[in-house]
């Protein structure tokens, strides 16, 4: 039986290592409503945000090297959609502590 559950998913603490923030479980569709990043250091950082297809390296990037600033908000709220086994993932630059809030609808086929 399809469900649809409007839900969110937060990561703490991300740095220069990927972070998978929805990790795709087969039969569902995401549409990720909104990204938003907050950068907790005070130090200004850079970001790439992109889709890992099928969780297999091939990496799509939504945002590449999108700043934000020392103890700024950065809001993405351009609306798309992951399906199945694919993954949203962020990684900044260096050395970072960001906390990362995503918005989504889970939709089950």
């Amino acid at each position: 039986m399809a469900s649809e559950i409007l839900s969110y998913s937060l990561t703490a603490g991300v740095t220069n290592s990927e972070s998978v923030l929805i990790n795709g479980v087969n039969g569902h569709t995401y549409t990720i409503i909104s990204v938003l990043v907050c950068e907790t250091a005070g130090a200004a950082e850079t970001i790439d945000l992109y889709i890992d297809e099928d969780g297999g390296g091939t990496d799509y990037e939504l945002l590449s090297d999108q700043a934000v600033g020392a103890n700024e908000t950065f809001v993405f709220n351009d609306k798309f959609v992951i399906t199945d086994t694919d993954h949203l993932c962020i990684a900044a630059a260096s050395s970072a502590n960001l906390d990362v809030v995503v918005s989504f609808l889970d939709q089950t086929r």
